[in-house]
């Protein structure tokens, strides 16, 4: 068993958080989301041809159906079958089409502009702005009454202090993970908002093996100081946090390289998920605990001798 002095160290782990925090959060401001039709609005069309197109081609094309689609997001993508010899192209565009037939006159619009007789329509998601308003609002409304119902739960079956060391280590991972996706400008999408909630499960069951930890060899010596309980219950649990961790990790990757296009949202908000919550339940949601801890210690203490 491991016997590394975390607790002691514990202001170094807190303020290197702060400025991966600090860090993140300009990235959001700076860069922003790369924003999915389900957030956004407009429609994604995915499409294959046997012909080899560039990328400024396909936006001259759609230039010449209509001049605002110079902004269109244009995606080539490789197909994970190698037998397959079709080229794939996801395009992007900001409209919605109401009717099949509006749907229909644009297909056949960008087969003539390109000058393909093959042209086929893999697959067509239109999404409406208003519908992609209310997407992200529920998005948003299901993190936090996920959050709130964890703090409620924590609450009881430990204690109000270890709820919100909880709370925060859970906000550290969704708002570095969210840094993230800013940096690389990967897209956010209901399968991004998939992979927080699950990563807000898995970090939290991390979390809670530790707090219970601290519960059982905090029962067995009242008398120890919480830094030395806190220090060698998460010692106690570290290889298993760590063999858990890394398999989950080897399994998410696996499929953020192999998984394609449908699942990438999800597959890098795991990946990065995984490496953000094991660390923080290991170095940020018990220590930051402490402060609240002997403040309510030094509380009790104080209304005892009152009594007296």
């Amino acid at each position: 068993m491991p016997n590394l002095n975390i607790v002691g160290k514990r202001k170094i782990f807190i303020y290197l958080s702060l400025a991966f925090i600090i860090f993140c959060v300009i990235v959001i401001f700076v860069k922003g989301f790369n924003f999915g039709v389900d957030f956004s609005g407009g429609s994604e069309i995915v499409i294959s041809t046997q012909e080899t197109y560039t990328i400024d081609q396909l936006r001259d094309a759609l230039q010449k159906i209509d001049p605002s689609y110079a902004t269109a997001k244009i995606v080539s993508v490789k197909p994970s079958d190698e037998e397959i010899t079709k080229n794939f192209y996801v395009i992007t565009v900001k409209d919605s089409f109401p009717s099949s037939q509006i749907k229909d006159e644009f297909i056949n619009s960008l087969s003539t502009y390109l000058q393909s007789s093959d042209l086929e329509v893999e697959q067509f998601n239109d999404v409406s702005g208003y519908a992609a308003k209310e997407i992200r609002s529920f998005a948003w409304y299901a993190i936090i009454a996920t959050l709130a119902v964890l703090l409620i739960y924590i609450t009881i079956r430990f204690q109000f202090s270890f709820a919100i060391g909880a709370i925060l280590a859970l906000a550290h991972d969704v708002i570095v993970t969210l840094g993230f996706y800013s940096l690389f400008g990967i897209e956010m999408n209901l399968m991004a908002i998939a992979a927080f909630l699950t990563l807000v499960g898995y970090s939290l069951n991390n979390t809670i093996v530790v707090y219970d930890r601290i519960r059982e060899n905090r029962a067995k010596s009242r008398a120890t100081p919480i830094e030395e309980v806190m220090n060698q219950s998460i010692n106690d649990v570290l290889v298993r946090c760590l063999h858990t961790s890394i398999t989950t990790f080897i399994v998410v990757f696996l499929m953020l390289l192999m998984g394609g296009r449908s699942i990438a949202s999800f597959a890098f908000g795991l990946t990065m998920g995984v490496v953000v919550g094991t660390y923080s339940s290991i170095f940020i949601a018990s220590p930051i605990v402490i402060p609240m801890m002997k403040d309510k210690k030094k509380g009790t203490k104080k209304s005892s001798s009152k009594s007296r």
